[in-house]
């Protein structure tokens, strides 16, 4: 009996040492400065602006190797929030000791299967404030703030952006190079999308529309390696 024991111990052993973790930390900048909520910054026209809101998901987490798949992970669903600073950290585990890989592969945001599928639990409890109906599903991204120059109550502008019905697609793919290490750090600069959007005219997203589609095509350009 101990000889079994032994035996299985030996066994857990070695395949735990066979697994590797990673983590990937996600920092959230205006300007390459660390982001603060409610801190007014200065845009390029001079406007001044604060964010109040920052969250999006960050989904089907995949490592790549020459352009393939080489690890995924499995209920891959993580929502990424400013005010927690616990959900600016995704940690991977049960990686093969032995993979490579030289770039870093997820989805920004949910897809359709999720939202066909109706609501879930943790990261997709709607409890989080990211989901509107079982009609339009999923918010994909999320950033309210003020702007000097919005033509709104409060000047507050409130971009919701999601949809996931063909024609309204807003899920984006991002792959990042990246080297071969534990920790994976992804900077996330929120002043290039707010520089190329005119807040006067445009500052309320909150469904499905080609207005949503659009901006999420502009948000891949805000993650990079550190």
């Amino acid at each position: 009996m101990r000889l079994l024991v032994t035996l299985f111990l030996c066994l857990f052993s070695t395949i735990c040492l066979a697994q590797q973790n990673c983590t990937i930390k996600f920092h959230h900048l205006f300007k390459d400065k660390i982001l603060k909520l409610e801190e007014e910054y200065i845009l390029q026209n001079m406007d001044t602006i604060s964010i109040h809101t920052l969250k999006y998901y960050i989904s089907i987490i995949q490592f790549l190797k020459n352009k393939e798949v080489v690890w995924k992970e499995v209920n891959s669903y993580h929502l990424v929030d400013e005010e927690n600073i616990k959900t600016k950290e995704i940690n991977l585990n049960k990686i093969p000791q032995n993979i490579e890989f030289d770039a870093i592969q997820f989805n920004l945001g949910i897809d359709s299967t999720i939202n066909y599928s109706g609501v879930r639990g943790g990261d997709l409890d709607p409890t989080r404030g990211m989901y509107w109906t079982w009609q339009n599903g999923y918010i994909n991204f999320k950033l309210e703030g003020k702007c000097s120059v919005c033509n709104t109550r409060n000047k507050v502008f409130q971009f919701h952006i999601g949809g996931y019905e063909n024609g309204f697609s807003t899920i984006q793919n991002i792959i990042i190079i990246s080297s071969n290490n534990k920790v994976l750090e992804i900077n996330v600069d929120i002043e290039k999308l707010l520089s190329i959007i005119n807040l006067s005219s445009q500052n309320e997203i909150m469904q499905p529309s080609k207005e949503a589609v659009e901006i999420a095509n502009k948000l891949p350009i805000l993650f990079r390696i550190k």
